[in-house]
C-alpha cells in the first residue's frame, strides 16, 4: 500500500536523504515500512507499507509528522525520537498571529530565539522539549505535559507577552509538575484478615475462649421445648469434646 507524506521544501530534501541516502534508511528501519519514495526535485514523499500486521500501526500514523518535523527545520535525529510512545510533535504557525508580513515574523522569531538564543533554551530545559524555527513555523518535540507547556510559552511570545511573564508561566508550570510527580498515584489498602478486627486476636488463644464463651451464652437462651435449636445446640464443635469421668 502507498501514502502519500506531506512535501518536503527544496532546501530541506537533502536533509530528508541523507548522506549516502542514510537519513532514509534509518527512517525505514524505524518505522518498519518497506521502502520510501523522495523525489530530490519536487520534495515528494511517498512511502510504500507491507501486508497488514508487518508494521506497526502507531508508527505508521507518526510518520507524517517525523517528514513534516525534517522539512520544517527539524534535525531528522531529534525527529526521529517521534516514533516513541512518549514522544510528540506540534508545530505553531506564526502567520496565524502577525500574518504574512515578513517583517512581523522576523521579529516574533527574533522574540522566540532570544538574544543568542537564551530564550529558546531556557523554553527547551524548562520544559524538556526541542524546538526550531523555520521560516514562520516553529516545530517542537517533546514529552505529552512538557510539549503542552512549550506551545503555550511559543504563542505567548507571538501574542506579544513579555518575556519575563513567559518564563514565570513555565517555571510555575515546572513546580506544578515536580509536586503533581511526587503525589502518590495510588493507595494500596491490603485485604484484612478474617476476624482480626477484635481486641481477641491480639492475646493468642483468647479468641478461641470468646468463642466458647459466646456458644454458652447462645446455649443458655435456648428454648427448651425448640426440638431444632436443642440438637442444634448439642452439636459439638471442632474444638469440642465429650469426656466422661467417675467422681
Amino acid at each position: 500500500m502507498r501514502q502519500g507524506l506531506p512535501r518536503v521544501p527544496k532546501d530541506r530534501i537533502a536533509v530528508l536523504i541523507g548522506s549516502k541516502g542514510t537519513t532514509a534508511k534509518s527512517i525505514r528501519e524505524a518505522c518498519g515500512c518497506e521502502d520510501l519514495f523522495i523525489n530530490s526535485e519536487t520534495g515528494d514523499v511517498e512511502v510504500h507499507w507491507g501486508a497488514a500486521g508487518s508494521y506497526d500501526p502507531v508508527k505508521a500514523m507518526k510518520l507524517p509528522d517525523v517528514i513534516k518535523a525534517i522539512g520544517r527545520g527539524m534535525s531528522p535525529k531529534a525527529a526521529i525520537r517521534l516514533f516513541d510512545d512518549r514522544h510528540f510533535f506540534e508545530m505553531v504557525d506564526l502567520r496565524d498571529f502577525v500574518g504574512k508580513r515578513s517583517n512581523r515574523q522576523r521579529q516574533i522569531r527574533s522574540r522566540i530565539i532570544g538574544s543568542q538564543g537564551k530564550v529558546r533554551r531556557l523554553i527547551e530545559n524548562l520544559t524538556d522539549t526541542e524546538i526550531t524555527i523555520y521560516k514562520s513555523t516553529v516545530v517542537i518535540i517533546g514529552e505529552e505535559e512538557g510539549l503542552f507547556a512549550a506551545r503555550q510559552a511559543v504563542e505567548m511570545l507571538a501574542g506579544g507577552s513579555e518575556h519575563g511573564s513567559v518564563l514565570g508561566y513555565l517555571e510555575k508550570d515546572r513546580r506544578r509538575a515536580k509536586l503533581s510527580n511526587r503525589a502518590l498515584d495510588t493507595i494500596e489498602v491490603k485485604p484484612q484478615a478474617p476476624n482480626s478486627g477484635g481486641f481477641e486476636n491480639l492475646v493468642p488463644g483468647l479468641s478461641e475462649v470468646s468463642d466458647r464463651r459466646s456458644r454458652r451464652m447462645r446455649a443458655s437462651q435456648v428454648d427448651p421445648k425448640d426440638e431444632a435449636a436443642v440438637t442444634e445446640m448439642m452439636e459439638l464443635s471442632d474444638d469440642e469434646t465429650v469426656v466422661w469421668e467417675e467422681e
